[in-house]
């Protein structure tokens, strides 16, 4: 990242992807299926989110559309993943930056301290041993976490027999007991139902500072407030999510309030200031999209490209979703302060509160001697498109099959999204205009406030660039 301060703060800022993975291009000339066993290997934070996308873009391909158990059973898997990406960001990535000596002042500093502290905070261990239990749900669902395999065009490999839906249901619980206990202080059905922010401050006050009653949640407001986090980090107005089992599409305007359904066709991905050549044509669609090295181009800072919709940056995530389905609280607060590094951290929480009673009642429709996977055949020309939200937001993979292999292959992942580089226009990236104003000290070296922004988005570089 390069950063030009002035007068104390950033006033410009260039978001530079270093690591180029070149997938894309790995993936021409093979068997279409070989992208199930390829695509996990782009990140294993987010292997299931990949293989969603992989299997939904062959699904499209080959016309086929999998069993309710097998939709059900990849559903599970991948909120699997996503929660504990949650929980993880929260715990072990944004918080711990609170117990650095720079807020040593600050009258909540012992109480994150001793939740949070990297390596010895007791909130972080007690969080690590849950997310360890939890991600038993996909071991017992796919085989194994990450790069599972059981997910599929037609649903999954795997079935599950009635014992193992009530050990799955078990282990929901188990996770659902350590958030009401440790992360909120209250049943999660309270936390998802508090619809705007007056709710969300009175729900506060009634835990005193120290009190176990408003749990982690709790500190976290506390944190915000005193720190200004409402006010840092502002993005750049519009939100896109992919339609997804618990929010629907959407394209949020934060200046208007309103939501519009996203035009896919018209998502490109420019490469003006990406070390990749674009033979002359400027910004593409991902289906006639080019993966080509240029690592020596003039006024290149990164290896990934500039996505756009219709023109414009999007930021993704979890504030994207909930902005979608219109959940009050978020909608509220984004009315006040925009997507900001409360708001997305607020929207985080959020969905680990919304998202575990959805996953119970999944497990509840789960029909142990039915069907959890189709055959899949494709055929030896087709195109199809794969979309899927990520913990980080949204993931699309764009598959052309051509005599019978792989004929093309983009990806375009969350924080390709929101980390992208300026394009053609000098339009930044979400990233780079959110840390625009972020305050930095004289003797900073490694600047607090803007490690609070970026940590806000959370990055996934290994993502970024395919």
């Amino acid at each position: 990242m390069r950063l030009t301060l002035r007068d104390g703060q950033v006033a410009d800022a260039q978001v530079v992807a270093p690591m180029y993975r070149g997938f894309e291009n790995l993936l021409t000339g093979r068997a279409p299926q070989d992208a199930l066993v390829i695509v996990p290997r782009i990140c294993g934070i987010c292997s299931v989110s990949q293989s969603v996308a992989a299997a939904r873009a062959l699904a499209d391909a080959a016309g086929v559309t999998p069993p309710p158990n097998g939709r059900l059973a990849t559903e599970l898997m991948l909120a699997t993943e996503n929660l504990a990406d949650h929980l993880s960001h929260f715990y072990l990535f944004f918080m711990p930056d609170f117990a650095r000596e720079a807020y040593a002042h600050a009258p909540w500093f012992g109480a994150v301290q001793q939740r949070f502290a990297a390596g010895t905070g007791d909130g972080a261990r007690a969080a690590l041993a849950a997310r360890q239990r939890w991600f038993q749900i996909v071991g017992t669902l796919g085989g194994k976490w990450p790069h599972t395999h059981s997910i599929t065009a037609g649903g999954s490999t795997r079935a599950v027999d009635a014992s193992e839906r009530l050990r799955l249901l078990a282990l929901v619980r188990e996770f659902r007991a350590f958030l009401e206990r440790q992360t909120f202080g209250a049943p999660l059905e309270a936390v998802a139902a508090l619809d705007s922010e007056a709710a969300l401050q009175a729900w506060q006050a009634e835990a005193a500072p120290g009190e176990a009653a408003g749990g982690d949640l709790h500190l976290f407001l506390t944190v915000a407030a005193s720190t200004g986090l409402d006010r840092l980090g502002r993005g750049p107005g519009r939100t896109l999510a992919y339609a997804s089992a618990t929010a629907p599409a959407g394209v949020f305007d934060e200046a208007t309030g309103t939501l519009a359904p996203p035009d896919l066709s018209r998502i490109t991905e420019d490469t003006h200031h990406a070390w990749l050549a674009d033979a002359g044509q400027g910004a593409r669609h991902p289906t006639a999209g080019l993966t080509r090295p240029d690592a020596h181009k003039p006024d290149a800072y990164s290896w990934n490209k500039a996505p756009r919709l219709a023109g414009a940056p999007c930021e993704t995530g979890a504030i994207a979703r909930r902005l979608a389905a219109g959940h009050p609280l978020v909608r509220d607060a984004v009315a006040r302060c925009g997507a900001t590094v409360y708001t997305r951290v607020l929207a985080r929480l959020l969905e680990l509160a919304l998202v575990v009673p959805q996953m119970e009642r999944w497990l509840g429709e789960l029909q142990p001697r039915e069907p959890f996977c189709h055959d899949a055949p494709l055929p030896d020309a087709a195109e199809g498109v794969g979309l899927a939200e990520a913990a980080r937001g949204a993931l699309g993979h764009w598959l052309r099959v051509e005599r019978g292999r792989i004929a093309q292959y983009q990806i375009v992942a969350p924080t390709s999204w929101n980390f992208s580089p300026r394009d053609a226009t000098g339009q930044p990236g979400p990233l780079e205009s959110a840390l625009v104003g972020t305050p930095v000290a004289a003797d900073e070296r490694t600047p607090v406030a803007v490690q609070h922004v970026v940590r806000s988005f959370d990055p996934c570089m290994v993502c970024t660039v395919h």
